[in-house]
């Protein structure tokens, strides 16, 4: 099979694959910081699928000229990644009062990572189908949620907070 690597140098398809995965965090950032208005946004989702695909650039690059001389695998470099984002995403999630707030935020991190991988790795259809996965969950899925509250909340008051109706 023919992939773009074969016929671009590869320090052009490297960038290309750096920017891609800015350029699709920072479309899931958008929607953290403009319609949810998130403390982490544009620049944080942007820098975590950037930081995410070059890890995995980085990676191949070292292992590939040590092919059956040294046993590196890139998926470990994957692995570490995961666990570094859990470390920041659980730096967003925070308890006010009673309510717990950011998770949705450090999930979309995490998925934001996880779509750098991708590009990193070459899987640039799977990059553009997630990112438009993550921002149908981000938007569409909200006005669905919301409206489910909404309706729970009207349930709530015509049957003074009794859902059954008794």
């Amino acid at each position: 099979m023919l992939s773009v690597e074969q016929f671009f140098d590869p320090t052009v398809v490297t960038a290309g694959k750096l920017i891609l995965a800015m350029l699709l965090g920072t479309v899931i950032g958008t929607e953290r910081a403009i319609l949810a208005k998130q403390s982490a946004g544009m620049r944080t989702f942007g820098i975590v699928a950037l930081g995410s695909c070059l890890f995995i650039v980085v990676a191949n690059a070292v292992s590939f000229p040590y092919i059956g001389i040294m046993n590196f695998d890139p998926l470990r470099t994957a692995a570490a990644i995961i666990t570094g984002i859990g470390f920041l995403g659980a730096g967003l999630i925070i308890f006010r009062h009673d309510t717990l707030h950011g998770i949705t935020t450090a999930a979309g991190l995490w998925v934001v990572a996880g779509i750098g991988m991708a590009v990193g790795f070459g899987l640039y259809t799977v990059a553009i189908f997630s990112t438009i996965l993550v921002l149908l969950m981000f938007t569409a899925m909200w006005y669905v949620e919301n409206r489910f509250k909404h309706w729970f909340e009207e349930v709530q008051a015509d049957t003074g907070g009794n859902t059954f109706g008794r």
